[in-house]
């Protein structure tokens, strides 16, 4: 499998700036790609499908109709088993859904997925990039390196003609005994609620240990102008962090209908912009010096979203160009703004 994955690196990488590097690579210090396309996952799946452990872990907003569960028993990539986020997670005092577990109930998990510490685990989603980066950030997180992101998920792969195919995954069969040892969280790059209060009187211009709090929600509900999928949760935005909408690390793409008599609309989804995209977007919305002390690690920098989500795209952006240590507020906007007590920021 190393190997292989050498074989899928880009030639001459090492020539360019760290945000222009490749894009099927993570960094140069990850052994495991962050990011692979459809014709990559295809080959290892048929090159080497015992390694692989194909997750949907398509999740939708609350005011969604679709049904993530519904939608993989139709159709998915063969051999794929589906990961419930609201279900691997913890309990929260405030009701919060989909929360880091424990190492007991990711082990767990893993073990029903039939995934093993040697397993090289591929997720999408039915978005293109949308929920996969959060559920890539908790296998990172819990130290499974062997980890990577389908780009363009589900959309993506029938596009490039891969098969897709009906109902449910068959059971898992495991050697007798064979367990995923319950890991240990890397706590350092979890935020409190705490810790985000502490930080939102910070002035990033003459504190340098302040952290660059980017929230990964629309313009309008960071302004405080557009309402919150929440029934009775404030928009607005912790003080003193940065607008930085999760699309503006993604492109769209869309695909004709087979028939194209048929009336049909495109099937519209989303992808990875290029790394010198990520880049442009995140200098566009910190400006040049906070940007610049981000990429550099001068700059410690932290992740949030509206229930800790798509604060993972966020945080794939900002991996892909080689920032090593990211800060991932888990309770996000949702946990922020239920507390009476949080000072709720409007505007600019």
């Amino acid at each position: 499998m190393v190997m292989m994955l050498a074989r899928l690196r880009p030639r001459g990488d090492r020539l360019l700036p760290r945000f222009l590097a490749a894009r099927n690579m993570s960094t140069y210090r990850d052994a495991w790609p962050l990011v692979l396309s459809p014709r990559q996952l295809r080959d290892i799946q048929v090159e080497r499908p015992e390694s692989l452990a194909i997750l949907d872990a398509s999740w939708h907003m609350p005011n969604s109709p679709r049904k993530a569960r519904q939608e993989f028993i139709q159709e998915h990539i063969p051999g794929a088993r589906y990961l419930d986020l609201d279900q691997v997670a913890s309990p929260h005092e405030l009701g919060l859904m989909h929360m880091m577990p424990s190492g007991r109930v990711f082990a767990d998990a893993c073990d029903s997925l039939g995934i093993t510490p040697s397993s090289h685990v591929v997720i999408y989603d039915t978005h293109g990039v949308f929920s996969s980066p959060r559920a890539l950030f908790m296998f990172r997180s819990f130290g499974h390196d062997r980890s990577s992101i389908l780009d363009g998920g589900l959309p993506a792969w029938i596009a490039h003609g891969c098969p897709v195919e009906p109902g449910e995954p068959s059971e898992v069969k495991k050697p007798s005994g064979s367990t995923y040892p319950p890991p240990f969280l890397d706590e350092t790059v979890i935020r409190s609620y705490e810790q985000i209060v502490q930080n939102s009187t910070a002035d990033l211009d003459n504190e340098p240990d302040a952290e660059a709090v980017l929230d990964a929600r629309s313009r309008g509900r960071f302004l405080g102008n557009d309402p919150e999928p929440r029934p009775n949760l404030p928009s607005g935005h912790i003080p003193r962090s940065y607008s930085v909408p999760f699309t503006s690390f993604l492109q769209e793409n869309s695909i004709k209908p087979t028939d194209p008599d048929s009336g049909a609309p495109p099937t519209k989804y989303t992808s990875l912009r290029s790394n010198a995209g990520i880049h442009e977007a995140l200098q566009d919305a910190l400006g040049e010096k906070h940007a610049r002390e981000v990429l550099s690690g001068k700059r410690a920098v932290t992740t949030s979203c509206g229930s800790g989500m798509t604060a993972g795209v966020v945080w794939l952006g900002l991996k892909l160009l080689g920032v090593e240590t990211i800060g991932f507020y888990d309770e996000s906007w949702t946990g922020y703004a239920l507390r009476k007590e949080s000072e709720i920021a409007k505007g600019e």
